[in-house]
């Protein structure tokens, strides 16, 4: 590999010849070989694109940045928001904990693909644009890279993640709206229990979604507001006056969303309060798609030596030895995810909490799990509803078998001769193995037409 020499304050590092980052990268890179995956997001660099061209216009409105320079830096910014140079972010999570190497990538390759757009050749001369001083005036990396996650969480949030969950809680009311005539038995504790609709039961999944859809709206109130103005600690020494609600209006205005600027900069700096909130909305979202997932693959067990009541897609083979059989792949998927979900909200808990004084030392492992989160969860649901929830359908006969066999019936009759006589009706059934209205009418409990007319599943729902 060929090489060019760049240089920082502790002296000439020597960088890929053909890479736009420059030495504080490479000593990154070379000081944090820590496992083989989990680089820095590429939606958090691209939101970096963001908060380096709103800084530059607030710079120059500010009277602090010439006008080519700002329009160097916004050009190289609408680069990195469109993917074009995301080979040149190679840095890993495990860093220092406010992000300070990768918010100095990012101003590295800004300077150096800014001297190159401007007709000079990578690493031969000095570029128009100081990585410090012109890309990263007034801020720090203490404010910049919170305010990356901001912008990167609530992306992933409204442009994936919910509508997402939104099209599965759609699916599943088209699915309730399908099976509200199916009536089948009810089960509590994994027993019989007194009947319902299919439909009805599919309302509770899409009540669930909707309670989820909504936690996660209201945690973006908090994840709107931007750190940036707070530099190091919270004070905003060396940016300007106004600069926190300057660049907040031109963040807004380039991602097209509503942030607004921190009312404490102190809190935004030294806390992630904001995602770990968030977060909290994904693992709810996370218990809810696995109680759901579940459910249909309990109703979907068998087919004959399982409950049955729900046929699933047979999208492919299930097994390499045994012919014929189909599994529940897509709720196996979604279970996962809601594992994987649930185990970051941990990290996340453990990250948010373990910052000290002025700043909070676990920023990228919090970005990482969260954005992971996120996109897990929105992926999954779109495969989920795609793969399994549209092809769904009931076994009608299996489950009216399961409705005329049940002793959970029997509660219709409480009212009319009391729990200790039904009670007796139900177990002498089970006992000899006969029907409900066998056993009662032995007793003479009640009469056929009685029986008959009280105990109708359609009057029980």
């Amino acid at each position: 590999m060929k090489y060019r020499v760049e240089y920082d304050t502790l002296g000439e590092v020597k960088v890929p010849i053909d890479k736009y980052w420059g030495a504080q990268t490479q000593r990154s890179l070379e000081n944090f070989r820590i496992g083989p995956e989990a680089s820095m997001p590429i939606d958090l660099i691209r939101a970096y694109g963001y908060v380096k061209k709103a800084a530059a216009y607030t710079n120059h409105q500010l009277g602090i940045l010439s006008l080519d320079k700002r329009d160097l830096i916004s050009a190289v910014c609408d680069e990195i928001i469109q993917g074009y140079l995301d080979e040149h972010f190679p840095l890993v999570i495990w860093q220092t904990g406010s992000g300070t190497q990768t918010n100095m990538n990012v101003n590295e390759v800004i300077s150096n693909r800014a001297h190159v757009l401007k007709g000079n050749e990578l690493g031969k001369g000095v570029p128009f644009l100081h990585s410090n001083d012109d890309v990263n005036k007034s801020q720090s990396s203490n404010d910049t890279f919170p305010t990356a996650m901001h912008i990167a969480a609530h992306i992933k949030l409204v442009n994936l993640t919910i509508p997402s969950i939104k099209s599965l809680r759609n699916a599943l009311d088209d699915k309730a709206k399908a099976l509200s005539d199916v009536i089948k038995v009810g089960r509590t504790h994994l027993m019989d229990a007194t009947p319902l609709t299919m439909g009805q039961e599919f309302t509770g999944y899409v009540s669930q979604l909707d309670h989820a859809i909504q936690a996660i709206h209201n945690s973006l109130s908090h994840l709107r507001e931007i750190a940036l103005g707070g530099t190091a600690v919270g004070t905003g020494l060396n940016a300007p006056a106004n600069y926190g609600e300057i660049v907040t209006d031109y963040i807004s205005k380039f991602t097209g969303l509503s942030f607004r600027s921190a009312e404490n900069k102190f809190e935004a700096i030294a806390s992630h309060d904001a995602l770990v909130e968030a977060h909290g909305a994904l693992k709810q979202t996370a218990v809810s798609l696995l109680k759901i997932a579940n459910d249909i693959r309990l109703m979907a067990s068998g087919p004959r030596a399982g409950i049955g009541e729900l046929i699933i897609p047979s999208n492919e083979p299930g097994s390499s030895i045994m012919p014929g059989k189909v599994n529940p792949t897509q709720v196996e998927a979604l279970s996962m995810v809601c594992a994987q979900v649930m185990g970051n909200d941990t990290t996340i808990t453990i990250a948010g909490s373990s910052g000290q004084f002025e700043l909070n030392v676990f920023k990228p492992l919090i970005i990482y799990n969260f954005l992971q989160s996120a996109q897990l969860l929105g992926d999954a649901c779109v495969s989920f509803t795609k793969n399994c929830v549209e092809g769904l359908r009931p076994d009608k006969a299996r489950i009216k078998g399961y409705l005329d066999n049940s002793l959970m019936l029997i509660t219709a009759l409480n009212t009319h001769i009391g729990y200790e006589k039904s009670a007796e009706i139900a177990k002498k059934a089970y006992a000899e193995n006969k029907s409900l209205r066998e056993s009662a009418l032995e007793l003479g409990y009640v009469s056929q037409e009685e029986f008959d007319k009280w105990v109708d599943p359609k009057k029980m729902i």
